[in-house]
């Protein structure tokens, strides 16, 4: 009797997820499209959307137009029902996200405060993060976590931050979080976050190279639909390719890697000018020089994609604080150049464009609760 009744159990909450998942892939549906798709009994279905609107996990309002008979109410998941915070941390600044169970960034925020590893900087951040969460009205319950983005190798054991040499964060902990803050707690590489957010918004990609053009360059590789990492970690490092020998000094000791052409950093000291202005000068009254140092700029990331392309066979995605500034203009003119002298041509649809920009860390963290809370019991 035991065994049965532990039987019926689970099979009622299969049916559950399988009924609570189906709302979430179709947004918006009906009664009776559950019953028909799922193939399940109406009384099974009708138990289940009860018990689900009783949780609060979905709502019933609203009504299809009419198709002959009588009007079928609309049925939508709760997509607030639980909130996901991702914090990007950054050498100067850092960015707070609020993602709903669609992944959608509804409240964002940046503070201004240079990192360093004390105790006061660990404080104000998490003292600024529970301040986000209190102005946006959020009960402490609909929190499924926090999830930091930083730049910097993390241990396989998500526990710490192994090499951190551009802000200095070598020795950053979970637990530097997780002890301030009254929720679970998660640390990632940005760019891996970075690498997540895509795969999110783009499912059909089964492989992808992701160049993060942040103020310091990442990059990541996509492979078999998963962000592939490495035996250390340390897959996707793209920034230290070396493209000249001679070139910069880059922050790791060694010349030309690709972050001293690619980087926001880079195109910002390359013009003389923060990226914002530059941009403004460049589409609305270009100079020669502006325009020059952009087409360098794109040359290098041109020369980078074309090669690694032949190393990654797959589409290439421009993500990150740059990725707004690109205009239509500039990808076909970056398309052009990672084809020119190419044996192999990119399609325009294999090279796209990110649209969280600066944030895109922050959403691609917060996106671990969220896929967290979705994945049903023992999948």
């Amino acid at each position: 009797m035991r065994e049965k009744g532990m039987t019926t159990i689970a099979l009622k909450k299969i049916n559950r997820d399988k009924v609570y998942q189906y709302i979430y892939q179709q947004k918006e549906t009906s009664k009776l499209q559950i019953v028909q798709d799922l193939q399940m009994g109406l009384s099974t279905v009708s138990q289940n959307l009860n018990e689900l609107e009783a949780d609060g996990l979905i709502s019933r309002n609203g009504y299809f137009e009419s198709t002959g008979g009588r009007k079928a109410q609309i049925i939508r998941i709760v997509d607030d029902f639980r909130i996901s915070i991702g914090v990007g941390i950054l050498k100067d600044m850092f960015h707070m996200v609020a993602v709903n169970l669609y992944g959608d960034a509804i409240a964002t925020e940046t503070v201004e405060l240079p990192y360093e590893n004390s105790d006061d900087y660990y404080n104000v951040l998490s003292e600024n993060i529970e301040r986000f969460i209190t102005e946006q009205n959020y009960a402490t319950e609909k929190i499924e976590g926090i999830s930091i983005a930083t730049q910097g190798i993390i241990s396989p054991d998500g526990t710490s931050v192994t090499y951190g040499d551009i802000m200095g964060n070598t020795q950053m902990q979970l637990s530097d979080f997780s002890k301030r803050l009254p929720y679970p707690c998660h640390l990632e590489h940005d760019s891996k976050a970075a690498a997540d957010l895509e795969l999110w918004n783009h499912p059909q990609f089964d492989s992808a190279l992701i160049f993060l053009l942040n103020p310091n360059l990442g990059g990541a590789i996509i492979t078999n639909h998963e962000v592939h990492q490495g035996s250390h970690m340390r897959s996707g490092l793209i920034e230290h390719i070396c493209i000249d020998p001679d070139g910069p000094e880059c922050y790791c000791g060694s010349h030309g890697c690709l972050e001293t052409y690619c980087s926001a950093n880079a195109l910002k000291e390359a013009a003389g000018m923060p990226v914002k202005e530059f941009f403004q000068i460049l589409h609305n009254s270009p100079t020669p020089t502006l325009v020059q140092i952009w087409q360098d700029y794109l040359s290098h990331l041109a020369f980078a994609i074309r090669n690694l392309n032949l190393v990654i066979d797959s589409p290439v995605i421009i993500s990150g604080y740059l990725a707004p500034y690109f205009r239509e203009e500039d990808m076909q003119e970056l398309l052009k150049q990672i084809n020119t002298g190419s044996l192999f041509q990119m399609t325009e649809d294999q090279l796209l464009v990110g649209n969280h920009g600066q944030y895109t860390p922050a959403v691609g963290a917060a996106l671990y609760y969220v896929k967290n809370f979705l994945t049903p019991v023992g999948a």
